[in-house]
């Protein structure tokens, strides 16, 4: 039987590196250069300093765009985190027809997002099949103009992510619930716990880890979100631009021979480090605990190191020759353990 070679696993593992290295951190680290340099198509770029950033916070385009990604998050969030579980309760039990059901809404998410875009422009536009339906029930007088009016455009597309998303976030929470025993709930109900509190109890703990990947994955895509807003608003952005999100932005402000790359860079930037604060938070939740325990580690490390302090210095100022020598006894004893 042959030996393994040293470097069979790191020939495995070199064409990820490359991968991850040549389309990742070199652009990564490519954008962080523009962004401080006035970089465009087919000319020098020069090095600017901090004007991009500056520039940026004052752009009333970009306040635009960040209110409506920061729109994007605080609904979707919710919606895609809680909708999901709730389908997937109900189609976690034993019923006729459950895999019809789960089909159903999981066929979504495997639909183009750009075609499903194109069909609700049809279905909300101002001869759409919504517009009509609205005026045969008598609820309007004239088409409502979803697609025209920016928080009414901007709704749409949120209703689109929501719809497309529903079933892939529903399969996270099934894979979640069916690693939860059966035996857990059947205790829990001999204890006489009712449903609602069998869900609080038993439920809930058991899809926490689930959840909070949830939270973060949709709130990392509703920052860059780009598709529905570009395919619904024609690529303009709504009226006036007023609808576009941060991806939008980037890709109006890069693109072009008159692109203003270093600007589009410092957005991206910006953009980057918001998707960071989601990460840091769920970072932050999940090891709490460890954290905690770190924190009073080093507290009562530090008392320890005060008390042995204190009993050295009382043992300077002992006339007794004896009581030293006790002291700082006491006191090694101490720092060992502090050790």
């Amino acid at each position: 039987m042959k030996l393994q070679r040293w470097y069979t696993p790191y020939l495995l593992v070199l064409p990820g590196v490359v991968w991850v290295l040549v389309f990742a951190l070199w652009p990564f680290l490519n954008t962080v250069a523009l962004a401080f340099t006035d970089a465009r198509p087919l000319q020098p770029a020069n090095f600017v300093g901090l004007d991009n950033f500056r520039m940026l916070f004052s752009d009333e385009r970009f306040t635009y765009a960040l209110t409506t990604s920061l729109v994007y998050v605080v609904v979707c969030v919710p919606f895609l985190t809680f909708l999901p579980l709730l389908l997937a309760l109900l189609l976690h039990e034993k019923i006729p027809g459950v895999g019809f059901f789960r089909t159903t809404f999981y066929f979504p998410v495997i639909a183009s997002a750009v075609v499903v875009a194109i069909v609700w422009e049809f279905l909300f536009s101002g001869s759409g099949t919504v517009n009509e339906a609205l005026k045969f029930f008598g609820m309007i007088d004239r088409p409502i103009e979803f697609l025209s009016d920016r928080w009414l455009l901007i709704a749409c597309a949120i209703g689109l992510t929501v719809w497309k998303g529903l079933g892939y976030y529903m399969v996270v929470y099934l894979a979640a619930l069916s690693n939860i025993g059966r035996e857990l709930h059947e205790a829990a109900a001999i204890d006489g716990a009712g449903r609602w509190r069998r869900f609080w109890s038993v439920t809930v703990p058991g899809v926490r880890g689930p959840m909070m990947l949830v939270a973060v994955l949709i709130c990392v895509a509703a920052m860059r979100v780009f598709t529905e807003l570009y395919v619904l608003s024609n690529g303009s952005g709504g009226p006036g631009g007023r609808s576009m999100s941060v991806v939008m932005l980037i890709q109006a402000m890069g693109k072009g021979l008159g692109g203003q790359i270093g600007y589009a860079s410092a957005i991206s930037l910006v953009l980057f480090f918001l998707t960071l604060v989601p990460l840091a938070i769920v970072g932050f939740t999940s090891n709490r605990d460890l954290i905690r325990d770190a924190m009073a580690a080093r507290r009562s490390k530090k008392t320890v190191k005060q008390l042995i302090a204190k009993r050295r210095k009382e043992a300077e100022t002992v006339p007794d020759t004896s009581m030293p020598l006790v002291a700082v006894s006491a006191g090694k004893t101490l720092e060992e353990n502090a050790r």
